[in-house]
Order: structure tokens, then C-alpha cells, then sequence
């Protein structure tokens, strides 16, 4: 049995499976579905055509996830856009935003006041603090970490595979430290580490650990006066 409070507006054709809770004034938008498992807070905004609450599913050649019947939290004051997909075992944290066709995966944490733009992608077991923006089509690969106002520009790439599968490799993301920025189009590689306050400048490829509070650009990215 669901609890939907008569304060709930809800679009045309909304399915809302069982076992979902849902706050006070809470606002979903048409044809979206919220599938069993999810907990929504007091006043969260959801659009039209998004599906919450995915169970990890994937082929014998993927990596598998070992919890099952995992929970998706959304707690309060958050704005999700259309046609999102958010998987269960995720939580979002208070008043936090994500955009249209965004696609977040299982197991990730985004702590309150964070922005995940329209049409970008984050991947399963990653950790996204307080106060991060990430901006349109950037896409956060699994296992990765940003800690605290962390701001990814547009279009940013990151890989968490050194080997692209050609051989045996622990699946490392980066290490993004509090206050660092990533400039449009920068592709980070597996395993990197980016300082506290640095700052990556558009178009670089990071391939090696970045110092704190320094500024570098390029191909390779070196350290820039």
C-alpha cells in the first residue's frame, strides 16, 4: 500500500507502484512512473514522463550490483525535470535539482543544494557532496568521487577503466577535491586526483594527479602560471 497525502497533485496517467511514500505537496507531472521502494519528501517537484525507482538490471557481460529491492529517497525540496531516469539505492539530498533527461544510477549519493543538468549522467556508486553543479551533457562516470562545491562545466568526460577492458582493472573514477573546477569539454582519466580550489581549463586532458589550488590546461594538463 502506497501513501499519497491528499496535498499530492498529481498529472494524468501517473502510476505510482506499491510500497511508495510520498510527502506533503508534492507535484508530479504526467505519464511519469514511481515504482515501488520510493520515498519522496514534503514539497518535491517531479515533471512529465520520468521514471523513478529503477531496479539495476544489465547483461552477463556487465558489472552486477549486489543489493536488490533497494530504496531511491528524494527528501525535501527537490526539482526533478522531465523524461529523468533516477535508479533505486540512490538518495538525493535536500532542495536538490536535476535537470531534464538527466539519468542518474544506482548507488549514488548527492548531498542538498547539488545541481545535476539537463541531459547529463551520473553512474552507479558515486558521491556527489554539497553545493556541486554539474553542468548539460557532462557525464560522471561510476565510482567517482566530488566532494563539497565542485563545479563540472559542460560536456566534461570522465572514465573509471584504464584498460577499456582489455584487462583486469579495479574501476577507479576521480577524485575531485571541495571547490575545484572543470572546465567545458576537459576529459578526465581513471583513478586522477584534483586538488582542493584547482582549476582545469576547457578542452584539457587530465592525465595524471592535480596539486591543490593551482591552475592547469592542456594536452597533456600541466600546470599553468
Amino acid at each position: 500500500m502506497s501513501n499519497i497525502p491528499q496535498s499530492a497533485k498529481l498529472g494524468q496517467h501517473v502510476v505510482i507502484e506499491e510500497n511508495v511514500n510520498i510527502g506533503k505537496n508534492v507535484v508530479i507531472g504526467h505519464h511519469t512512473t514511481i515504482l515501488a521502494g520510493t520515498k519522496i519528501g514534503d514539497h518535491v517537484t517531479i515533471g512529465s514522463q520520468c521514471v523513478l525507482g529503477i531496479q539495476p538490471g544489465g547483461s552477463a557481460r556487465m558489472r552486477k550490483t549486489s543489493k536488490r529491492d533497494m530504496e531511491l529517497v528524494i527528501e525535501e525540496g527537490s526539482r526533478i525535470g522531465h523524461v529523468t531516469s533516477i535508479y533505486a539505492g540512490t538518495k538525493l539530498g535536500k532542495n536538490v535539482f536535476v535537470g531534464d533527461h538527466a539519468s542518474i544510477r544506482e548507488n549514488v549519493s548527492v548531498e542538498e543544494e547539488s545541481v545535476v543538468g539537463r541531459a547529463s549522467i551520473v553512474e552507479l556508486n558515486t558521491k556527489i557532496g554539497k553545493g556541486c553543479t554539474i553542468q548539460t551533457l557532462a557525464y560522471v562516470t561510476g565510482d567517482t568521487t566530488l566532494e563539497d562545491d565542485v563545479f563540472i562545466g559542460p560536456c566534461v568526460s570522465m572514465s573509471n577503466d584504464k584498460y577499456m577492458g582489455a584487462q583486469a582493472f579495479s574501476l577507479n573514477g576521480p577524485y575531485i577535491k571541495q571547490g575545484a573546477k572543470i572546465g567545458n569539454n576537459a576529459s578526465l582519466l581513471p583513478g586522477i586526483t584534483i586538488g582542493q580550489n584547482t582549476i582545469i581549463g576547457a578542452g584539457a586532458v587530465v592525465t595524471k594527479d592535480m596539486e591543490d589550488n593551482i591552475t592547469a590546461a592542456g594536452i597533456p594538463a600541466r600546470k599553468i602560471k
